[in-house]
């Protein structure tokens, strides 16, 4: 995890079907997490037609002893802008050294100047991979979170996928389980840009925390010309909680139980926007921290 060399990403998988696929059996052969649909499709007997070609492959054979004249194939790690490539004996790092993997899975030993065609090969893949999902994705990428899905009646919206101005920080440089805190100014807010595709009425609940000296401050939920204003009135100011258990200080975030708060409703019209959680007036030095944003859709 973290990167894409062998240690990052090569786990044992254990796959058990009690009557069907042998005790104890091993499988050599590479696989990927992009097998699991067409293995399962398969095992299920169910025709799936994809709209696209799948880059998984049905594992079928392996689990059951069939996979004579099986053929090698490469399999693609890519995370944060790095790539590499595996096949069933080599590696390709992000960086363009080969490792044999059978006899140096530490990646110790760059052996691409000695199998010099391999490794050009071995590019080429990676390079015609990059540019077949570089032509599959979207150019500007800013894709709004989707809110109010007509068979989803409710939509979380995190700090995680949230932005904040006015001087509103992250707990933490990781977004993954971090919440929004320095809100000390009347113009900062929180804010999400979304697309509601359908609709309606909405209870929003907040999830926050509070010191007692803040209590008081009126924050509103806002879409276009909707405004939804609600005052924290009842003080929440747990610790952060997880070093206890912690052999050395994590780099992540800590965390803290945060209060559920009901807003009350507010109707959002289909588009696309800036949803805001903006304060109104502040009573103290600061206004509240901010986990999570809920909208259930109401009659």
């Amino acid at each position: 995890k973290g990167s894409t060399d062998e240690g990052g990403v090569k786990v044992p998988s254990y796959i058990q079907w009690k009557g069907h696929i042998p005790a104890a059996k091993q499988i050599g052969q590479i696989a990927g997490a992009i097998d699991l649909l067409p293995t399962l499709a398969s095992l299920a007997g169910i025709d799936y037609q994809p709209p696209r070609p799948l880059d998984g492959k049905d594992l079928s054979p392996l689990l059951f002893g069939t996979a004579e004249g099986w053929q090698d194939r490469m399999l693609m790690s890519h995370w944060n802008g790095a790539t590499s490539v595996r096949s069933q004996q080599y590696r390709l790092d992000n960086q363009g050294r080969l490792y044999h993997m059978g006899l140096d899975p530490g990646q110790d030993g760059d052996i691409a100047a000695e199998f010099a065609v391999l490794a050009d090969s071995m590019s080429r893949v990676k390079q015609q991979w990059l540019q077949s999902i570089r032509a599959l994705s979207a150019t500007d990428d800013t894709r709004p979170l989707p809110v109010g899905h007509p068979e989803y009646p409710i939509t979380h919206l995190p700090a995680r996928d949230a932005i904040g101005h006015g001087g509103i920080e992250r707990s933490n440089q990781y977004p993954n389980c971090s919440y929004l805190t320095r809100w000390n100014q009347l113009d900062a807010y929180i804010s999400w840009e979304v697309e509601v595709l359908s609709e309606g009425n909405f209870e929003a609940e907040l999830y926050y925390s509070c010191a007692a000296e803040n209590t008081g401050a009126t924050v509103a939920l806002e879409w276009g010309e909707e405004s939804l204003p609600k005052t924290i009135s009842e003080a929440h100011d747990p610790p952060l909680e997880g070093m206890e258990h912690d052999r050395y200080p994590r780099m992540e975030s800590y965390i803290k139980d945060f209060k559920p708060l009901s807003m009350g409703r507010i109707h959002l019209r289909k588009g696309t926007g800036s949803l805001r959680l903006r304060v109104l007036e502040m009573t103290g030095g600061g206004v509240i921290d901010f986990r999570l944003l809920v909208l259930k859709r109401v009659p």
